[in-house]
């Protein structure tokens, strides 16, 4: 793999319901190029076809890429096998983020032998989501370029958490020699500040403020 200057600072994560109408391709690259617009260190796209409209109308973006697919018998949906990842690679993303927690995986692939082919036959660095300090130690071992907190809460070892999951960002900080994300749950600036105190090197910001679907219901359920 060739050397990749990873991104430092805030990433926007531009994604909607599939029922939404900014799930729309352009809708996404739209939201995207006026997050970046603002100076921000890049985006982070679910679908083949956000990450191409995104690509066509931002050259120049940082893109981190993902695939979300639900496989009957899995619990592990982000990106789950390397032909999904080639997908999002070939839409033109930079880095490939794929859920590297400790749970079963479709096609018997495991995390190593799947970060390996991104990056040998793709050419690309991986995110690695996980959601324990357990899953953070091996999705490294395994050749994550960067990992972050994006499953805390959303597995069942940790559905009884609530996110931001600050105590496994400092744990990852102590520990891991590599790249940190904090994200999920980063719900204002101090939010975000917080998380860079803590040592996060990149912070994600999705729901907060993407998330229009999600914050209208929030304000419409008090005039209900």
């Amino acid at each position: 793999m060739t050397n990749y200057q990873l991104p430092q600072g805030l990433i926007i994560s531009c994604q909607a319901p599939a029922d939404s109408p900014l799930h729309e391709p352009q809708a996404i690259a739209a939201m995207a190029q006026a997050a970046m617009n603002q100076g921000v260190a890049g985006v982070r796209l679910d679908t083949p076809n956000h990450v191409s409209a995104t690509r066509q109308r931002m050259p120049s973006a940082t893109i981190i890429g993902l695939w979300k697919q639900v496989i009957p018998g899995f619990e592990v949906y982000i990106t789950p096998q390397f032909h999904h990842a080639a997908a999002i690679a070939h839409a033109g993303a930079d880095i490939i983020a794929i859920d590297a927690t400790l749970r079963a995986r479709p096609g018997g692939e495991t995390v190593t032998e799947l970060i390996a082919r991104i990056h040998s036959e793709l050419n690309k660095p991986v995110m690695a989501d996980i959601d324990t300090i357990e899953a953070a130690i091996a999705a490294v071992d395994a050749g994550a370029d960067l990992v972050g907190t994006t499953l805390y809460s959303y597995t069942a070892e940790t559905k009884h958490l609530a996110p931001p999951g600050f105590e496994l960002l400092a744990k990852m900080v102590a520990t891991l020699n590599v790249p940190i994300v904090c994200e999920g749950g980063i719900a204002s600036p101090q939010m975000a500040q917080k998380a860079l105190e803590l040592g996060a090197n990149i912070v994600v910001v999705g729901t907060a403020i993407t998330g229009i679907d999600y914050n209208v219901r929030s304000y419409q359920a008090v005039f209900s």
